[in-house]
Formats: structure tokens, C-alpha cells, sequence
């Protein structure tokens, strides 16, 4: 898988393994414990979450987290996503969220000025810098996530060793 070619910012993957979810699930219960230093596991249920150790994790640092749904095969079948740290996520969701807001206000007060035939002028040029950050905000999310394609095979190296 390639990441850093995917114009998503949390790449997706799906994978069919021989393998039952539960055999899955033990070898990932017996996996946690013989990497402990270096990497961090959590499971609930259906759902596992491969982290990077908090000695080695960066703010860009990603986490996988992979679904197993059983098939009619009797294979598993794997949702994979690759995601940031879930504050930096909420941090440019909660960005994302004030420039729509912003950006929606100064619409109607543009829209409303315009049609009392008053300047708009200065409510056009803030509309045009709420899209100027949004275009930054994307840059910044796909620079972190190239800085953390590294780590994302480091995961992914984890994940194989597990489902071949």
C-alpha cells in the first residue's frame, strides 16, 4: 500500500485472511505482549488498534485500526484505516468546523449587502481568506501525513507478522 499517493488523509485498506477472527484476536493478544516497548495494542471485541509507542510517537505519529467482519467463506475479511492521533484529528476537525462557520456567516452577511446595495467588498475578501485557510489546513494534514508514512509501514510490518 502506498499512502503517500491517496489524496484521502486517513487511507483505507480491505484484506481477506484464511484465518478466523478469533485465532486473529489470540495471536494478537499473544503479539502484545512480546512488543510492548516498541509498540502498543488494543483490543475490543472485533476491533484492534496498533499504536506506536509513546517513546517513539511524534505528533503525526498514526494508529491502525483494523474491523474483522466474518464472510460466507468462512475467510475474515479486514477493514484497515490508517488515522492520526485522535487530538490532532479533533484539533483540525474543530478548525475545519470555525472556517465553515466563518466562512457561512460572512456568506449571508456578503449576500445581504448586496442586496441593500451596501459595500461587500470586505465580506468577499474574508470569504476568500476562509478558503485560503482551508487549503492550508489540507497542506498541513498531508505534510503530517507524509511525515508519517514511516511509521505507517512500521504498522503495517505488524500487522503482516500476524496475518501473512
Amino acid at each position: 500500500m502506498e499512502p503517500d499517493k491517496s489524496i484521502l488523509l486517513r487511507p483505507r485498506f480491505y484484506r481477506e485472511t484464511p484465518k478466523t477472527s478469533e485465532t486473529i484476536v489470540q495471536e494478537y493478544q499473544q503479539l502484545k505482549t512480546e512488543v510492548a516497548p516498541d509498540y502498543s495494542i488494543k483490543i475490543s471485541g472485533s476491533h484492534i488498534w496498533l499504536y506506536i509507542s509513546p517513546e517513539k510517537r511524534r505528533y503525526f505519529s498514526p494508529h491502525l485500526h483494523l474491523e474483522l467482519e466474518k464472510s460466507e467463506n468462512g475467510n475474515t475479511h479486514i477493514r484497515g484505516l490508517f488515522g492520526p492521533d485522535q487530538a490532532l484529528w479533533t484539533m483540525f476537525m474543530f478548525f475545519h468546523f470555525i472556517v465553515a462557520g466563518v466562512f457561512i456567516i460572512f456568506s449571508m452577511i456578503a449576500y445581504s449587502n448586496w442586496m441593500l446595495k451596501h459595500p461587500y467588498g470586505n465580506d468577499l475578501l474574508i470569504m476568500g481568506l476562509m478558503v485560503v485557510v482551508w487549503i492550508l489546513l489540507y497542506l498541513i494534514a498531508r505534510s503530517n501525513r507524509h511525515n508519517s508514512v514511516p511509521q505507517m509501514h512500521e504498522l503495517e510490518k505488524l500487522m503482516d507478522s500476524v496475518l501473512g
